[in-house]
Order: C-alpha cells, then sequence, then structure tokens
C-alpha cells in the first residue's frame, strides 16, 4: 500500500531533473562570515569548439559547447531588510555567483591569505588583497576571469534582484561547482528560486554518468542475445522443459526490459536535459524486480527446487516474504537514488534506505550457502554424482561472485572516502556498471548449468526418481522395499529417516 502511496505521490510531483538544477526558495546556509548557498556541482567535458570568450547570448550558437546557463534566477530578502534601504539607492544588497573548477577550490577565501574568511574584511580590504564586501577571489595567472564571479544587486527597497540572464561556456574538462555568497549581514533571510542548466558538448547527461548510456545499451544487447540462445534452446527441447526455466526465462525477460528502459531513459534525460518521470518510474521498478527475482532465483536453486525436491515445502511463505521486502526496500532505495537531481539527495536519507538492503542481502547470502550446504550433504547421501557436480560448479561460481562482490564494496568505499569532491567523476559510472555485469554472469552461469536439454535427468526431480533408487539398490515391489547389493538396511533406513526429518524441518 505504502509503495503505491508513493508512486501516486511522485506522478503528482511531475518530472524530475538533473542537469536542470531547480532552485525553490532555498536558504543560505551561514558559513564563516559569509552565507552561502551550493547551487549544484557537475562533471563537464570541454566545449568541441574553443571560445575565448566564455560569456554567451542568446543569440549565439551553443551548439557543441559546453555550458552553464543562470535562467530566471532571482533571489528575496526579507521587508525587514529591504524597509532598512533607501529607495534611491542603486546598489543595496549584494549576492555573488562564484563558478569554479574543484582544483581551484583554494582561490575562494583567504586560506592564501591565512584567513579563515571567505568575504573579505576592512584588515585585508585595507592591505589591498580584496574588495571589500565581496568575496575573496585568487584570480587565475592564466585567465584573470577565473574563478568566474557573476554580481547581482539589490536596489532600493525592492525585495527582489534578478539576475540577468548568462551563459557560461565551459572550455576546460572538469568538476565544476556553482555556489552563491552573500556578504552583507543585512541580507539574512534571503532566499533564491530559479535555476540553472547544465549541458555536456553531446547532451545534457553529467559527465560523471554519460557513459552509463552506452554501456546500458550494450547490455540491452547482452540480454537480447542470452535471450535468443536461451529461447531457441527452449523452443527445442520444451518436452522436457521443469518450472524452473520458466523462472530463468522470466529473470531474463525482466534484464532485457529493464537494460532497454534504462537506455531510453539516458538518451531522453540526454537530449532534454530532465529525466521522464514515467519512464524513469518504470525504469526503477523494472531493476527493483529484477533484483528481487533473482535473488529468488538463486535462492530456489541453491535449495535443491525442482532438483532435489519437487517443491519448496513449508519454506515457500518465508522465501515469498522475503522477496517483497526485498522489493519493497530497494524500489524505495532506487526512487531516491534516481529520481531526485545527480547531486541533491539526502546523505541521510540515503544511509536510512542502504542499510535495510544491506541487511537483506545479508540475510539472503547466508540462506543460499546455508541451503547450497543441505543440497550437497543430500546429494552425497543419495550418491547422485551427476547432480552434485553441477551443484559444486555452482556452488563455486556462486562463491566467486560473493568473493568479487566483497572486494567490489572495498574499492567502492575506499574510492568515495579518497574522492569526496567528486574529483575521479570520469570513473564513476564503473561502479553501477560492475554490479550489472556481476548479475549478468551468475544468470549466464544458470543458463549454462540448467540449460533445457533432451536429458533432463540430470537435475529434474521427477525423472530422476527411478535411475536414484537403481543407483541405491533399492527395487520397490508389491511386498515392500527388497534391498539388493552392498547397501545395508540400517544405512538405507538412516538415510530415509534423516530425509524425512529434515524435509519436516523445513
Amino acid at each position: 500500500m505504502g509503495f503505491w502511496a508513493a508512486w501516486i505521490l511522485l506522478l503528482l510531483i511531475g518530472a524530475s531533473n538533473a542537469s536542470i538544477h531547480d532552485y525553490k526558495k532555498e536558504k543560505f546556509i551561514p558559513q564563516a562570515n559569509s552565507r552561502f548557498f551550493h547551487g549544484g556541482s557537475e562533471g563537464l567535458y570541454a566545449s568541441n569548439s574553443q571560445d575565448l570568450n566564455t560569456s554567451s547570448s542568446p543569440d549565439i550558437s551553443l551548439k557543441g559547447k559546453s555550458f552553464i546557463r543562470f535562467a530566471d534566477v532571482t533571489f528575496v530578502r526579507t521587508m525587514e531588510s529591504a524597509s532598512k534601504q533607501n529607495p534611491m539607492q542603486s546598489t543595496a544588497g549584494l549576492v555573488e555567483a562564484i563558478l569554479l573548477e574543484v582544483k581551484d577550490r583554494d582561490r575562494i577565501g583567504g586560506s592564501f591569505l591565512k584567513s579563515n574568511a571567505i568575504c573579505c574584511t576592512p584588515d585585508l580590504a585595507d592591505a589591498g588583497s580584496c574588495t571589500l564586501g565581496e568575496v575573496i577571489i585568487k584570480r587565475d595567472s592564466n585567465d584573470d576571469k577565473w574563478p568566474r564571479q557573476i554580481k547581482t544587486f539589490f536596489k532600493g527597497n525592492k525585495t527582489e534582484a534578478a539576475m540577468l540572464p548568462e551563459t557560461v561556456v565551459i572550455n576546460k574538462t572538469g568538476m565544476y561547482y556553482l555556489y552563491f555568497v552573500i556578504c552583507d549581514p543585512g541580507l539574512d533571510g534571503t532566499v533564491i528560486r530559479g535555476r540553472t542548466v547544465w549541458k555536456n558538448p553531446d547532451g545534457y547527461l553529467p559527465g560523471k554518468v554519460a557513459p552509463l548510456m552506452k554501456f546500458f545499451g550494450f547490455m540491452s544487447l547482452a540480454y537480447l542475445l542470452l535471450g535468443l540462445v536461451w529461447f531457441l534452446r527452449f523452443v527445442k527441447f520444451w518436452k522436457d522443459i521443469i518450472q524452473l526455466h520458466y523462472h530463468i526465462t522470466l529473470v531474463i525477460a525482466l534484464g532485457m526490459c529493464e537494460m532497454a528502459v534504462r537506455y531510453f531513459e539516458y538518451a531522453n534525460f540526454d537530449s532534454t536535459g530532465m529525466r521522464p518521470m514515467d519512464v524513469t518510474l518504470w525504469a526503477v521498478t523494472f531493476a527493483s524486480i529484477k533484483k528481487t527475482l533473482s535473488r529468488l532465483l538463486l535462492l530456489v536453486v541453491s535449495m535443491g527446487f525442482g532438483v532435489v525436491k519437487p517443491t519448496l515445502g513449508g519454506m515457500s511463505s518465508r522465501v515469498l516474504l522475503l522477496g517483497v521486502v526485498y522489493f519493497v526496500a530497494t524500489e524505495a532505495l532506487e526512487l531516491v537514488e534516481h529520481l531526485g537531481n545527480i547531486n541533491d539527495f539526502s546523505g541521510k536519507t540515503l544511509i536510512y534506505l542502504v542499510i535495510p538492503v544491506a541487511i537483506l542481502d545479508a540475510c539472503f547470502i547466508l540462506w543460499i550457502f546455508s541451503s547450497l550446504a543441505r543440497t550437497l550433504e543430500k546429494l552425497q547421501i543419495k550418491r547422485n554424482m551427476a547432480k552434485l557436480e553441477l551443484y559444486r560448479n555452482f556452488t563455486n561460481s556462486l562463491a566467486v561472485s560473493v568473493l568479487l562482490s566483497i572486494a567490489w564494496i572495498g574499492f567502492e568505499l575506499y574510492f568515495n572516502a579518497s574522492d569526496p569532491l567528486s574529483e575521479l567523476w570520469r570513473m564513476a559510472w564503473i561502479i553501477p556498471a560492475f554490479w550489472n555485469l556481476l548479475s549478468y554472469g551468475l544468470l549466464a552461469v544458470i543458463c549454462i548449468l540448467w540449460a533445457p536439454s533432451n536429458n533432463p535427468t540430470r537435475y529434474s526431480y521427477l525423472a530422476e526418481t527411478g535411475d536414484e533408487f537403481e543407483e541405491e539398490g533399492i527395487s520397490l515391489t508389491s511386498g515392500g522395499i527388497k534391498i539388493t547389493g552392498d547397501v545395508e538396511r540400517n544405512e538405507l533406513l538412516y538415510g530415509l529417516a534423516d530425509e524425512v526429518e529434515e524435509d519436516k524441518r523445513e
């Protein structure tokens, strides 16, 4: 119920922006001797054609250029602040927009002057180091206009001041930050509204996720190829299909849909600068369903469903409950990650959503490996070497994937800890790409191990009954069970009793 309520609420909100950063009466935060607002940060590639003039008017073509455009940005101060000003004053309060590359962060503020101040103080002004009432900026020796400083003044006793429309052309590849700063204490309580548009030379996709569009296109083809091969074998041996094969088919189909929808979502985002709400919701939902069913597939395979046992018995409700809880937790996390501005989601909110998903993933891993241990033990008791080898190969593949996951989580933690300002933004796309590749690899392994064939006795429970009992030297007669060969009666009875007792526990 909560999921559908969240879905309807998001539909009512409208399209979500990313490269278009919206400001909806946001407040300025006190910092040192200033008040500032973080207007956005994104990785931008250099324009295809270099231009010494970094400012552009609306009538100049921006095709092939990377830029940041200020659109309808307006500052609103309080009535109390406005009433203290002379109506005839031409400049009665200053707000500065500071645009810089992350490597130039030390050029903002008084750190190079051995001061903690961000705004110029009377002492520094008297020394000729800066202009009183403005942000302290150390200009680049190669470009006296960089970091970029755009000033907007309030006039007289008006409560609003609008920035002039301006577009800043980006000629260097880098991670860019935009701050709005107020140095005048009389402007306390000022808020900002409007938006800024950030664009790369080839589209609106932020630089840190732009490679993912091509990656999702590649993965769509990979799932299509896997689905085609699986479908051909499915049709060829359809008479020997077991229920597990339908589950695998569903996961492959969901993978194809997820990758295709992701690709079209990013393609639309790249061309318009906005994430379409409906497409993004479908992409998020496909991803959550596929993740849930993939984990359930690993779990039921590990339990021996359709291979060692015909049904899950009393465990079905527990498996279903874990799947539903995991879907809800994953859906909530995906919504927060993909339906907000690229750099605008709350860190605390994300942590609260990541922790439940991580705990549930741990539950899946523990349950999968404990189930695998019991399944391998059963097959050893039954001396079914073909199926034992099948499950050993599956166990080894799963163990390798878990080790890779642990190693990658360690790398991801190190990457995020060592790059708090996203200076390595051009490598960021490989983190989500790895998880998609790992999921695809595990699915491919399952498809290979449990591929439909004209010899289903190697994995089908129903087909194994006669062969298995023949292997163990048991023949069923009207008079009961007759023991033949070298198998001792007490060993057989112990094995059967143990199996019945284990089924009851499950």
